[in-house]
């Protein structure tokens, strides 16, 4: 913990909770082996009728480590997890970390192109993929592939229906397995695993469009699977409903770490479904669940939504973007529940700031969690700034990443050192309140916020411009009631070249993952620049903001 003087947030902090919160010096797999030990039997894992005990997970876990280290995976190797929430999905991380490998998480909605990526920069070779993702993976250039079908074992009925498209048994190239047949393998080993060792890297982007790889040790991800635990006062009889994709920090923290390490039982959607998850709620007697604003604004929108759906639920916590105060407060109202937001980012390992409950402000990133310094930094002097003023937000903490993967240079840009401390730069500007609750007020980086999902703006218009009826494309991003915000594109048609919204939508989902594709699209004659020759989007942005307010 640092030196520096105690913010006024810590007067609110919850009574009862320490402020520092002491780390394990074991790696993630350790946690699994404990709970398995301790609750031999204890459904860990619920999923369309399908229970998977502690002990099933963990032996599961080691025979499918057993298959990947015949196919070389050892310590420090990438191995890609690219499926939807499943058990398949559990098994396969906790394999890799049996191993000493590092997880490499990956969002099933990407194309071939996007997947080969990942593949090429995290030098991965071996995947556990998706039964209807394997020919996308092949064609990418995945060298071995353990196919999961996540329908296994399910039994759905018509209140609980399986979601459409997934699964399946594609036909294999010669060397590639199911996953039944990857179990069939003898358990591996333990590998002697420490904290300081690599063990998850997901990803994210910036202004150059090029997505980055936050290198994330055992101890950083330990930090909040910890701390998630403590700030909700997790028991073993908890119940989570895991709606967030895993592949998403927030969603493989407080969705299923920080609940396996409790003990505790994890209900398992693939995709999110607002009636299903009503009557998972209901009917699995869900205590705690994270979620983003869009989901609860969604399940709250459906005509068959009744206060008593919640009746078990504990805490609702969330982030990605901010819960509309009205929401917020129909919320509260009708359950009794007061939505507790939170921030972080994928080089935080998600969460470093949220609100305590019992003094939750609506709108609010919160105060900042066990270990976590944060500050907000005057943008040209770097010198931290008093309650109120804007600057951009700077966390020091347990959970920060080490850096960004074979990227010396874009990680020495992403800390600064303050009072002789380093701090991560969170790109995000923001100001403190005088009890120490911190707010978000505008990015300094470029990215467009949909229902939690961080889209790009650079790597889109590099995908647009593929098209061969656009000359130039600018991607900004504007308020959406539903998913918080979303992306529009302003392109420029090449001369003696037509196509339309609708064309260029169509054809730009058949070259990125669906989230990324721009809603709107509004066709100029040019860009706006700046005077070293780049796209003005912020002054695009601005006035396109500033019309909708308007109601133009």
């Amino acid at each position: 913990m640092t030196d520096h003087v105690p913010q006024p947030g810590t007067r609110y902090w919850p009574p009862h909770k320490p402020h520092s919160l002491t780390l394990p010096a074991t790696g993630l797999m350790h946690n699994l082996h404990v709970s398995a030990e301790r609750y031999p039997d204890k459904v860990a894992l619920w999923h369309y009728g399908r229970t998977v005990t502690y002990r099933e997970l963990r032996a599961q876990a080691e025979r499918l480590a057993g298959h990947l280290a015949a196919q070389g995976v050892g310590t420090g190797d990438r191995v890609a997890l690219w499926l939807q929430n499943s058990p398949a999905w559990v098994v396969g991380a906790f394999a890799a970390w049996q191993l000493g490998a590092v997880v490499v998480p990956i969002a099933p909605m990407l194309q071939a192109r996007e997947f080969g990526f990942f593949l090429q920069d995290a030098g991965i070779r071996v995947g556990v993929v998706g039964a209807e993702l394997y020919d996308r993976a092949v064609q990418a250039g995945l060298t071995h592939a353990v196919v999961a079908d996540i329908r296994h074992g399910t039994s759905p009925t018509p209140e609980l229906p399986f979601p459409e498209g997934l699964g399946g048994q594609p036909e294999l190239r010669p060397g590639d397995v199911t996953l039944e047949q990857a179990l069939e393998a003898a358990p591996a080993p333990a590998a002697d695993v420490t904290a300081d060792d690599l063990c998850v890297m997901p990803y994210t982007s910036g202004t150059t469009g090029l997505p980055k790889g936050c290198m994330h040790t055992h101890r950083s991800v330990q930090a909040n699977v910890c701390g998630a635990g403590v700030w909700v006062d997790g028991t073993v009889e908890d119940v989570y409903l895991a709606a967030l994709p895993f592949f998403h920090v927030t969603g493989f923290i407080n969705s299923l770490l920080g609940g396996l390490t409790g003990g505790g039982r994890i209900v398992i959607m693939s995709r999110w479904d607002r009636d299903v998850a009503r009557t998972l709620i209901r009917e699995q007697g869900v205590t705690l669940w994270t979620t983003t604003p869009t989901m609860v604004i969604d399940l709250m929108a459906s005509p068959d939504f009744a206060p008593q759906d919640l009746r078990s639920v504990r805490n609702i916590t969330g982030g990605g973007a901010s819960l509309p105060e009205a929401v917020g407060q129909k919320l509260l109202d009708a359950t009794g529940i007061l939505y507790l937001e939170g921030y972080g980012l994928s080089e935080t390992m998600a969460q470093s700031h949220s609100n305590p409950r019992g003094r939750q402000k609506l709108q609010c990133l919160g105060i900042p969690l066990f270990n976590v310094d944060a500050r907000v930094i005057d943008l040209d002097t770097h010198e931290e700034l008093p309650p109120g003023q804007v600057g951009e937000i700077v966390i020091s903490g347990p959970q920060v990443m080490q850096g960004y993967w074979n990227r010396p240079t874009d990680s020495a840009a992403a800390f600064i050192e303050v009072g002789g401390q380093r701090f991560f730069r969170s790109g995000d500007l923001g100001r403190m309140d005088d009890e120490g609750y911190f707010y978000f007020t505008d990015r300094i980086k470029r990215m467009v916020n949909v229902s939690g999902m961080k889209v790009w703006p650079a790597e889109v218009e590099n995908l647009l411009h593929g098209h061969p009826a656009v000359q130039e494309a600018c991607v900004i991003s504007v308020p959406d009631e539903r998913s918080g915000e979303r992306a529009r594109a302003l392109i420029v048609l090449r001369p003696g070249h037509s196509a339309d919204a609708a064309a260029i939508e169509t054809w730009a989902r058949t070259q990125m993952a669906a989230y990324k594709v721009p809603r709107d699209y509004e066709f100029v004659d040019s860009l706006p620049r700046s005077p070293t020759g780049k796209v003005a989007w912020r002054p695009l942005q601005e006035a396109a903001r500033a019309r909708m307010a308007g109601g133009s």
